[in-house]
């Protein structure tokens, strides 16, 4: 079995906002079709990055990779999300889980920025 994806971002209080990741997900579900894709939120919202890692060993996976929806490597990408994972993990005995970089500087992101400053009004 392949790793099962746990995408996480901050999480809002603005259900919309939320909206978006589970969008995300579905689009990563249709290229990654064998692969277990789950949610989570690192706060202020549902599901918990707890609760995204138990979805995740409930659907058999004995390894998740974590992808923290995030620009840069910041506290939440490199002390609050690991901690919060290896935590979660460490009550699934046999589960391993292991956290990768956020989405970082990448010439794919200038393209779009780009095109979003094209959008304004």
């Amino acid at each position: 079995m392949k790793p099962a994806i746990l995408l996480v971002d901050h999480g809002s209080r603005r259900p919309e906002a939320n909206a978006q990741l589970e969008a995300l997900a579905e689009r990563l579900r249709a290229r990654v079709g064998d692969r277990f894709v789950a949610i989570a939120h690192m706060e202020l919202a549902e599901p918990s990055i707890e609760r995204g890692i138990g979805a995740c060993v409930a659907s058999g996976a004995r390894e998740i990779v974590v992808h923290p929806f995030f620009l840069g490597p910041g506290s939440h990408t490199t002390r609050d999300i690991p901690r919060r994972v290896t935590d979660a993990a460490a009550g699934h005995p046999g589960v391993h889980a292991r956290v990768g970089p956020p989405l970082g500087l990448d010439d794919k992101l200038v393209d779009l920025v780009l095109e979003r400053i094209e959008q304004a009004p």
